[in-house]
């Protein structure tokens, strides 16, 4: 399959370094948060790594759909939670997200429509599907 974008992050040193793009132009420090034995940083984490990307490409998805169906709103913002929680079949942890969707300017109904449509169209929903649960809530 012909690729329509890809890009490449390399990390070293784990929860514990650094994640930068080959030519440097994206490049954060890593830090263990203070929940799972780190110290207080400002240095980003895996999980909001990955909470920053779903809720922008969940919203790009949302935005897309919608402008599809010719459908005007004020405004949507998605809030992306990204959670390690305990993995009972191996004793381990995995994730959750939780998304909470707002859009301002639709009724209720055409609301819940558009997100089960974008959720069916985004590329990290479909990444996720069948190996995280994945709750979503609409305001």
């Amino acid at each position: 399959m012909r690729s329509l974008y890809e890009t490449t992050v390399i990390n070293t040193g784990g929860r514990q370094g650094a994640v930068y793009s080959k030519d440097n132009i994206f490049y954060l420090d890593v830090a263990k948060p203070q929940a799972l034995g780190g110290e207080a940083t400002t240095a980003t984490n895996p999980e909001q790594l990955f909470a920053a990307g779903y809720s922008a490409c969940f919203n790009s998805a949302l935005e897309l759909v919608l402008e599809r169906d010719k459908v005007e709103v004020e405004k949507s913002e998605v809030q992306a939670t990204i959670a390690l929680v305990g993995d009972k079949e191996n004793g381990g942890v995995k994730l959750a997200a939780k998304l909470v969707v707002e859009i301002v300017g639709l009724d209720d109904d055409k609301k819940w429509e558009y997100v089960d449509k974008a959720h069916q169209y985004c590329p990290y929903s479909k990444a996720v599907k069948d190996s995280i649960d994945v709750e979503i809530a609409v305001l």
